[in-house]
């Protein structure tokens, strides 16, 4: 395996170079190059070490450089400590090799890439994110929603942690997807309100439901169906797959594009730090959703933006702000508004309802993913003068909501959240993922080769 070794100064010269052959030769590695990552004490000036030594301004470029000038390297060894790097170098340092398509190993760990198998036989996006409630699914949908009406008819492959033990066919395109159907997946066993459920009732597209348990630090899945999803959505009528990632972990397939969702909300550090700049540097587009008080305020945005800019300058970042969109016809309707947002941000997404939709909000819940709290909310409000419930496919969406406004008999009614950009230029987004999608064809008919990480990372 062609190996890159990390030394520092810190270390005397002929330490190093007895480590690096010792190491060689118990693993069968061929070191093809030195990352010099820094330190003066014990540096020798003129020291062979045996391979061509790559340097840099600080730690993290001289592992670019040295990745960037030796392609093809097969694990990075790392034989530098502290003070040279830290904590929050190596994650660094762990990501650029990952995204290089190398392992990274030091004396105590050994990091990894996610392994994304060639399956589909289609030309195939993905939407991953940063963690969970960022808003991952409802961007899955609104691409698969603008895919569709724009012609390139879509198949979502969704990975849930409550998917279903053996991929599912759901024709959202052909079927009303309601509250009868819900109930019905529900009495069935089904999680009902998993993520498959939601595309299909609320983008009205072909979906393959997916489960997955379990993520590693890089995104890879502990256990999951999607690659025999993918193996479904390639039988299908449909002409371009959309993979739809769950929290932080990845779907376990190669494809063509990534769009990555990070929410404002975030630290900066969570999203551009840690393993998360291995998401950014493996994406063609980010969606930073929830860009406004009291979620994150300008200066939030901004930060995370900047940092972002530190690890892939050339990564176009859009923030945004959600807003809820009934399926059905509202107007006119008193509601009960049943949501996963935070309380502080309800008050502004009902006034949104009854501007844009004509509805009036008699009250409203975010404890959609907190059953107990959402049973106390909805008691509640059983006494209070309205006429259907409004809600989001999340959580107790079916089990909770449905089930109550049945009993109730009170219609239940659904609703997505769009992503609007932060300057009001929808034109813009919207125009940001169909070029990304016309990219993952042509790449897919150039052979499925996707440019190389290095020419779009700075790796």
């Amino acid at each position: 395996m062609r190996a890159l070794f990390l030394i520092d100064g810190e270390h005397y010269p002929p330490v190093v170079l007895d480590a690096m052959e010792s190491i060689a030769g118990s693993t069968e590695l061929t070191p093809v190059a030195a990352a010099f990552l820094g330190g003066t004490e014990k540096l020798k000036e003129g020291t062979d070490y045996g391979v061509p030594l790559v340097h840099g301004g600080d730690p993290v470029s001289a592992v670019g450089n040295a990745l960037r000038e030796h392609p093809g390297v097969e694990v990075v060894v790392d034989l530098s400590d502290e003070p040279v790097v830290g904590y929050r170098e190596r994650m660094r340092i762990a990501s650029l090799v990952l995204a290089a398509g190398a392992r990274y190993k030091g004396s105590d760990f050994e990091l990894s890439a996610p392994t994304l198998r060639r399956v589909s036989t289609k030309p195939s996006l993905a939407v991953i994110g940063t963690g969970k409630r960022v808003g991952k699914t409802a961007i899955s949908g609104y691409l698969a929603r603008l895919l569709s009406v724009s012609g390139f008819d879509p198949c979502v492959v969704s990975m849930g942690r409550g998917g279903p033990a053996e991929p599912e066919v759901i024709e959202g395109h052909k079927m009303s997807v309601g509250s009868d159907f819900l109930l019905e997946a529900l009495g069935k066993g089904a999680h009902a309100a998993s993520d498959c459920y939601e595309t299909a009732a609320l983008s009205r597209v072909v979906t393959v439901g997916c489960r997955r348990c379990g993520g590693g630090l890089s995104g890879e899945p502990f256990v999951s169906n999607v690659l025999e999803g993918a193996e479904v959505a390639n039988g299908l009528d449909t002409h371009l797959t959309l993979f739809d990632g769950s929290g932080a972990a990845m779907p376990p397939v190669e494809v063509e594009g990534r769009v990555l969702v990070a929410g404002a909300h975030q630290d900066p550090e969570y999203v551009a730090g840690y393993l998360g700049a291995y998401r950014l540097l493996v994406s063609d587009l980010l969606l930073l959703t929830m860009s406004e008080e009291p979620m994150a305020d300008a200066g939030r945005v901004r930060a995370i933006v900047e940092t972002v800019g530190e690890v892939r300058p050339d990564l176009p970042v859009v923030p945004t702000v959600f807003r809820p969109r009934p399926v059905g016809e509202v107007r006119g309707l008193r509601v009960a508004y049943v949501s996963t947002a935070p309380a502080a941000v309800l008050p502004k997404l009902a006034g949104h309802l009854e501007e844009r939709y004509g509805c009036e909000v008699v009250v409203s819940s975010g404890n959609l993913s907190d059953r107990r709290a959402l049973a106390r909310d909805l008691e509640s409000a059983r006494a209070l003068p309205f006429d259907a419930y409004l809600t989001e496919i999340k959580a107790a969406a079916v089990d909770v909501v449905t089930r109550r406004g049945a009993g109730e008999g009170r219609p239940v009614l659904y609703c997505d959240n769009d992503p609007l950009p932060l300057n009001g230029n929808g034109a813009a987004l919207d125009g940001a993922l169909l070029s990304l999608a016309r990219e993952a064809i042509a790449r897919f008919d150039a052979g499925g080769a996707r440019e190389d990480v290095d020419a779009r990372s700075g790796v």
